[in-house]
């Protein structure tokens, strides 16, 4: 299904109010403001978009809030409500998951393969580390080192960082993290850190971070000898191949 923006803001709003809390915890958020702000950023809408829509089919459902209720529900947002209000929690659910997870049918696969963690977190990571890039994108250019460059995006090359900007023969490589707080922790890959290690001046991690309340950001050239303090983790992984003789 091709949704456009405009949808899944209708679709999202539609869900948190028919699920609510339920809703919420489910994609691992523990407010609406930050339900708003990340899943916004997310599909590239304005987070009081997602809020008006959920108030006008709040009325519709049973809930706390009284949403618009001296106000008929507008055509285009009836249509959702016929074709989408009867979908039970599970359902509903993935379909939200299907548009803001990126490769989500993917991610499935592999989690239902490797047994991984199916905790409400994990939605969040994924949900808010997009968010965070789409922030990235929005707002890259006010930073004076990226004026008139060039943005790539290297989100699926698994290659130490998630864009490139070019200028001629200049660039610099950007990692972004997302924060749902003021403050938290960062990790770097393996692979992260051996590239801002290399590339140094022209590396720059970039910190998205309140999400809760109202995001903003941070950043750091040459992250390593930045202030700030990395400590090395290292975890034993027991690999298990299979082999055979042609």
């Amino acid at each position: 299904m091709k949704l456009a923006i405009r949808d899944k803001a209708i679709l999202i709003g539609l869900y948190l109010s028919k699920f609510d809390k339920e809703g919420l915890k489910s994609l691992g958020f523990s407010g609406f403001m930050e339900a708003f702000n990340t899943l916004g950023l997310a599909i590239g809408a304005k987070p009081l978009s997602l809020r008006n829509y959920r108030d006008e089919f709040d009325p519709y459902f049973p809930n706390q809030r009284t949403g618009w209720n001296k106000r008929k529900l507008r055509d285009y947002c009836k249509r959702f409500y016929d074709d989408f209000s009867s979908l039970n929690f599970y359902d509903f659910t993935e379909l939200i998951k299907s548009f803001l997870i990126q490769d989500y049918e993917i991610e499935k696969f592999i989690n239902n393969i490797e047994k991984k963690d199916k905790s409400q977190s994990v939605a969040k990571r994924l949900i808010t580390g997009k968010a965070a890039e789409e922030y990235f994108k929005i707002n890259y250019f006010t930073i004076p080192q990226f004026k008139d460059y060039e943005l790539k995006d290297a989100t699926n090359l698994a290659c130490g960082f998630d864009f490139k900007l070019l200028k001629a023969a200049n660039f610099y490589c950007v990692e972004v993290k997302g924060l749902n707080l003021k403050k938290g922790n960062i990790s770097m890959t393996e692979k992260e850190f051996f590239v801002a290690k290399e590339l140094k001046q022209n590396y720059c991690l970039f910190i998205v971070m309140n999400f809760a309340e109202k995001p903003n950001h941070e950043y750091f050239f040459d992250p390593l000898n930045s202030n700030l303090s990395f400590k090395k983790i290292e975890q034993t992984i027991i690999q298990t191949n299979y082999s055979t003789i042609i």
